[in-house]
């Protein structure tokens, strides 16, 4: 397997070739035996070769310095099948609200010895499982306590993480199918971020007294009578949206959380890994509130090329049945900021949570619209998440969609139209001889590509020509 590095705002394998990479998670480490090799089959010619495997810290180190050997036996196997069957990891140290603390939280992530609440005792959430973020001290008391390093066990909480990534980085830094270190997922400022909970709610109440675009009689209907007059969280348009998440209290708040403990952490786990290893692209999440539509401003670690930006993206509705009212406009303007944000950091995107599910087949079009703006913003991306049956699900009309596996030139732009089935690709060819790949799960029909050599064969369609559009009708 070709090691793939970061060149600007592109992933590049070592022939210089462009790469999109589309990819599933699997969060936690409960269900690590999921990954068998028929999930790396069947994944693998639905398209999906990037995979964000999301342990728990508990799971790799449940006492100070004494990591899960057992466990760890299970990720390598990960590692070998993936290699195997031509994907790529990311490895992402998945956490929700900090820590599992006890069941049924869906929650998890620090060990109980890193959960330092100061004697708060944890809430049980009543409604929704992230109300751990909102209202609960003893989680916030917990962030605040690892964002300051505080010392447990003779050493700071941050710098038990940074072995238990340099104990990874030696362990799969060499291995082929690594792809990099995902540091974090869905960094939480703790208790500030309660402080941004209440600054977002009252300034979306200020809003709803006051905003003439917000239609208090529609909205009411909309909650009556949902299937006559449509979703009621349809009156939060993308221009609600910006006003909520773009108030002064709320940005000046995740700001401050990411010029004083955010960047260095990143920056200090980075340089952990590289103590190590050169190798693997460092992976950068934002920060949970991020997902709602407020663009990073996370300082990157000077120094550091080889690194990306790992947004996430969901609509209210996500994994519910009211997942069919997904609203398009609104998810636009959430992931068109974290498009903003990545142009800014100037590096590139593994959009590495977004889609879920709801019940039935409504909401698929959804999926559609999404992936299209991937596909225009030239972002790999992983679908969250994977369950034994995903692979067998109407969803892979979607999934299993045409995209540019390996490009031998930088991308201008690429298009999907599902609907006549034609791939069109614009791009600038290299000087050299390796073929462009692009990914057809059933086959072509033509291509038109100048004067081509054309060949087909696991799924990959392989074009050496130095034409600047590739236009591909398929089955």
């Amino acid at each position: 397997m070709q090691k793939i590095k970061v060149q600007g705002m592109r992933f590049v394998d070592e022939q210089g070739r462009e790469r999109i990479f589309h990819g599933v998670n699997l969060k936690g480490g409960q269900h690590i035996d999921w990954l068998d090799e028929e999930f790396f089959r069947k994944g693998a010619a639905l398209g999906q070769r990037l995979l964000r495997l999301g342990p728990h810290w508990d799971q790799f180190e449940p006492e100070p310095g004494q990591y899960n050997e057992e466990f760890l036996a299970k990720v390598d196997n990960v590692f070998n099948l993936a290699e195997k069957y031509g994907w790529y990891i990311f490895l992402d140290m998945h956490q929700d609200c900090y820590s599992w603390f006890r069941e049924p939280f869906y929650s998890g992530g620090a060990p109980k010895w890193a959960c330092l609440t100061d004697g708060l005792k944890p809430r049980k959430p009543k409604i929704v499982w992230a109300e751990g973020y909102f209202i609960d001290k003893a989680r916030w008391r917990c962030f605040d306590n690892f964002w300051r390093n505080a010392e447990v066990h003779g050493k700071g909480l941050q710098d038990h993480y940074a072995a238990l990534w340099q104990m990874l980085a030696k362990r799969y830094g060499d291995h082929p199918a690594l792809f990099g270190w995902n540091i974090m997922n869905e960094p939480f400022p703790g208790t500030p971020g309660g402080k941004m909970f209440r600054k977002l709610v009252a300034k979306m109440v200020r809003i709803g007294f006051v905003s003439p675009s917000l239609k208090r009689i529609q909205f009411l209907k909309k909650w009556r009578n949902p299937d006559k007059h449509g979703f009621m969280l349809d009156v939060l348009t993308p221009k609600i949206m910006a006003k909520v998440t773009g108030a002064r209290s709320v940005t000046k708040i995740l700001y401050k959380f990411e010029r004083e403990h955010y960047g260095p952490f990143i920056a200090k786990m980075g340089a952990a890994i590289r103590e190590v290893t050169p190798k693997g692209i460092i992976i950068f999440d934002q920060c949970y509130y991020c997902n709602l539509g407020i663009p990073s401003k996370m300082p990157l670690p000077q120094g550091e090329d080889q690194i990306c930006f790992d947004p996430h993206g969901y609509d209210f509705m996500v994994d519910t049945p009211a997942y069919k009212h997904a609203n398009n406009p609104r998810v636009g303007f959430m992931f068109g900021q974290m498009r903003k944000a990545q142009l800014d950091f100037g590096i590139p995107v593994i959009c590495g949570e977004w889609g879920g599910g709801g019940e039935g087949e409504d909401f698929l079009p959804h999926i559609g619209f999404l992936m299209d703006m991937f596909d225009s913003w030239n972002w790999s991306n992983c679908y969250f998440t994977y369950g034994p049956a995903l692979f067998d699900n109407p969803i892979t009309r979607y999934l299993a969609r045409p995209y540019p596996w390996a490009v031998n030139g930088t991308i201008d732009n690429f298009n999907v139209d599902m609907e006549n089935k034609t791939f069109t690709l614009n791009y600038t060819p290299n000087n050299s001889d390796a073929p462009t790949e692009i990914f057809l799960p059933n086959g072509y029909e033509s291509v038109e590509a100048g004067d081509a050599q054309v060949s087909y064969e696991n799924n990959l369609l392989s074009i050496h020509t130095n034409a600047k559009q590739i236009v591909v009708k398929y089955k």
